[in-house]
């Protein structure tokens, strides 16, 4: 899939989403780091290897609902974005928890439209999904504003919950009904 985020100056001309390759660690790996270490946005308050990073993506399909969709601009990984599983408890198996990462290079592009385009698309014909969730340390108008976007409402923040050189992080929690039926023989609990 291809899209062209934008013709303004400094922006690629042309960005490729595809599922995510192992061979596309190495960059996301960077992406990640970079993150971690220049913002709340991440948690991680040490860089983390590509080895580490392994068993994270080894979760990833090309079907079901836990998939890892890149962008990318010529040779060079743009950013990601995923659905993981939220809890590992039977209750949660049909709610994923999304995220998404650019290099600082890509972001205010488009990119992330593009790749929460292809990972949405994907997942709307997995019947198993019922609920996305995302966690958004804030303030990040930016990614809320994405997510809004794509039709994700505000639930709840948890407040000062984490903390981070010195600092106390609250994160807004938000979520988008994907498949909104009862499946058969069940109603929804409100």
């Amino acid at each position: 899939m291809e899209q062209a985020p934008g013709s303004e100056q400094g922006r690629p001309a042309r960005v490729k989403i595809t599922a995510g390759i192992e061979d596309d660690l190495l960059a996301i790996d960077g992406i990640l780091n970079y993150t971690a270490a220049s913002s709340i946005a991440r948690f991680e308050t040490r860089p983390v290897s590509v080895a580490e990073r392994r068993d994270w993506f080894s979760q990833f399909c090309t079907t079901g609902p836990y998939r890892l969709v890149v962008a990318r601009g010529g040779d060079q990984v743009l950013g990601y974005a995923c659905s993981q599983r939220y809890r590992d408890l039977e209750a949660f198996r049909e709610t994923v928890e999304v995220s998404i990462a650019l290099d600082v290079s890509s972001r205010g592009q488009g990119v992330g439209t593009a790749l929460y385009h292809a990972l949405f698309d994907s997942l709307a014909v997995e019947p198993s999904v019922h609920v996305a969730l995302a966690g958004i340390a804030l303030p990040n108008d930016a990614s809320v504003a994405l997510h809004r976007k794509f039709g994700f409402t505000e639930v709840g923040t948890f407040r000062e919950y984490a903390i981070k050189n010195g600092q106390y992080i609250s994160s807004v929690w938000m979520q988008r009904v994907c498949h909104p039926a009862a499946p058969p023989g069940r109603q929804p609990v409100l």
